[in-house]
């Protein structure tokens, strides 16, 4: 950072140098940049190894995979015109790829913001910089997502409202609206943005929110929130004590409370009462949690496999797409004997969702919809789905 953003930094924390430090070590908590990770889009994917290398692979109709081509690719390839780049991080949606350098450069509307995130929703994407600004651009509808300009705004303007003066260290991006996890004196806390439809903004309402406001439960919970994700519809946050909330849609028992009900307020995920939980992943109408001890839980709908339950036994049942209304132990990944440290899912409208579960040893295994190539492993004839996850043949570490 130059001088002035160090000191712009400073002031957003109150002038204090501790809270400045709080606010860089939040950050590395509660995501994956510099380290390998994968990324699973609708219909195609992206991972990244800890060296910076992309690979990608799966639908290609816009270009989306960066090999020059659109054509489909059902192994996992290197982006050839990245060569010499080093990819700290990775973001998908529907059609489209943004992958961020260490340098910080990604587009040219962007090119005095040192980017360490993004985060794609249907038709906008939000990036975070360096000093913990977040800017939007694009369709913002009717809240146009922090920012009072056109509805189809390119530019890439900063959020107003109260994060115009608070640092921010991971933002996660649903369909139609934007969470930030933000670094306060008082502690984290997370702020919401954009469509209120099913109570995924958490304000106790259903109301759309055109600049970003504070989510009070957590405080009302006594919850130190650390981790957020942004799922299509719904949302989840670990806090520091490892418990979990959900909010918004409930379709599918994607909230884990035994039930279908949507949540307008984070609510504790009871059946997690046990488990101290260290990272948390949404998707559509899904959700996977990982807890200190290696175990891995999902729940939600079971479309296409990617819960990652299918068995067999399951599938001789006729249960082999059941939806899953309670968080329960992904057994198919706990007898891989890999302890895993990141899970993606596919987070759009695109039923054919897919899933990649990250070991701590660099190993990426996949299962779920595979009719693009997006799972990075061939399938037989007329096999369009993985039940059972299958390593990818590429090393992350």
């Amino acid at each position: 950072m130059t001088q002035v953003q160090c000191h712009d930094l400073k002031l957003k924390c109150g002038g204090s140098w501790k809270l400045v430090l709080r606010f860089l070590l939040a950050g590395e908590a509660c995501s994956r940049r510099e380290k390998s990770h994968a990324v699973a889009g609708p219909g195609h994917s992206i991972a990244v190894s800890s060296k910076g290398v992309a690979y990608s692979f799966g639908s290609n109709s816009s270009g989306q995979l960066g090999n020059g081509t659109t054509e489909e690719e059902w192994r996992p390839h290197p982006i050839r015109s990245l060569q010499g780049i080093r990819v700290i991080q990775a973001a998908v949606g529907a059609g489209r790829t943004m992958l961020i350098s260490d340098t910080g450069k990604l587009v040219e509307s962007l090119k005095d913001i040192f980017v360490v995130q993004a985060a794609i929703g249907n038709f906008f994407t939000a990036v975070l910089s360096r000093e913990g600004r977040v800017y939007t651009f694009s369709w913002g509808n009717e809240t146009k997502l922090g920012h009072q300009t056109e509805q189809a705004d390119l530019e890439p303007r900063p959020l107003l409202g109260a994060l115009e003066n608070i640092p921010v260290v991971q933002i996660a991006a649903g369909y139609c609206y934007l969470l930030a996890l933000a670094c306060q004196p008082s502690g984290m806390s997370v702020y919401s943005v954009g469509c209120g439809l099913g109570g995924k903004l958490g304000h106790g309402t259903r109301t759309d929110e055109k600049v970003p406001r504070l989510i009070e439960q957590f405080h009302t919970l006594n919850i130190q929130p650390a981790v957020v994700a942004a799922g299509a519809w719904h949302a989840a946050v670990v806090g520091k004590d490892g418990r979990v909330c959900t909010w918004g849609w409930g379709r599918y028992g994607c909230l884990g409370h035994g039930n279908e009900d949507c949540e307008s307020a984070p609510k504790v995920v009871e059946a997690l009462s046990n488990v101290k939980a260290v990272y948390v992943a949404t998707g559509d109408y899904t959700t996977f949690v990982v807890s200190d001890d290696g175990n891995v839980y999902s729940f939600g709908c079971g479309e296409s496999s990617s819960l990652g339950h299918n068995t067999a036994a399951a599938e001789a049942q006729g249960n082999r797409h059941s939806n899953v209304l309670f968080p329960e132990v992904v057994t198919s990944l706990k007898q891989l004997n890999e302890r895993v440290v990141q899970i993606s899912l596919t987070n759009s409208i695109y039923w054919n969702a897919h899933t990649f579960a990250l070991t701590e040893s660099g190993k990426l295994y996949a299962f779920g919809a595979g009719d693009k190539g997006q799972l990075g492993v061939e399938l037989s004839a007329n096999q369009t789905e993985r039940a059972i996850p299958e390593r990818i043949d590429i090393d992350l570490s």
